[in-house]
């Protein structure tokens, strides 16, 4: 964990947990992944950007969780699911998703193909 890391999660320290098992996951499922902090967000790279986390808040205020993060990924087409709460198509065959998560069971399969397709789509663009 580094200190940049830990400052992005100050004031919401309850949610690294979450971070930590998504990071360890995507980190050994999708060799090559780098990581960049940013004040806003964490990206995970491969050639290009695939996904990040953020304190985006995705929901009204009255639905999420206490403790949340949101997991961001794009893909080249809508994916439908019940537990993608937004996504939109910035560019022609460019969206992005954003799915809440809040509870380390959550980073589960599904998830994680999400984010192995998403690191695929984006290791493909010219």
């Amino acid at each position: 964990m580094t200190a940049e890391t830990l400052l992005f999660f100050q004031g919401h320290a309850e949610a690294l947990p979450l971070y930590e098992r998504l990071e360890q996951a995507l980190l050994e499922r999708i060799p090559g992944t780098t990581i960049r902090v940013s004040k806003t967000q964490i990206s995970f790279y491969n050639r290009r950007g695939f996904g990040a986390v953020s304190f985006n808040p995705v929901r009204r205020a009255a639905d999420r969780p206490p403790v949340w993060l949101t997991v961001t990924f794009g893909l080249q087409y809508h994916k439908e699911s019940p537990r993608i709460d937004v996504a939109t198509e910035p560019y022609p065959n460019r969206w992005t998703h954003h799915v809440l998560i809040s509870s380390v069971e959550e980073i589960d399969e599904e998830l994680l193909e999400w984010l192995e397709e998403a690191a695929a789509f984006s290791a493909a663009k010219r």
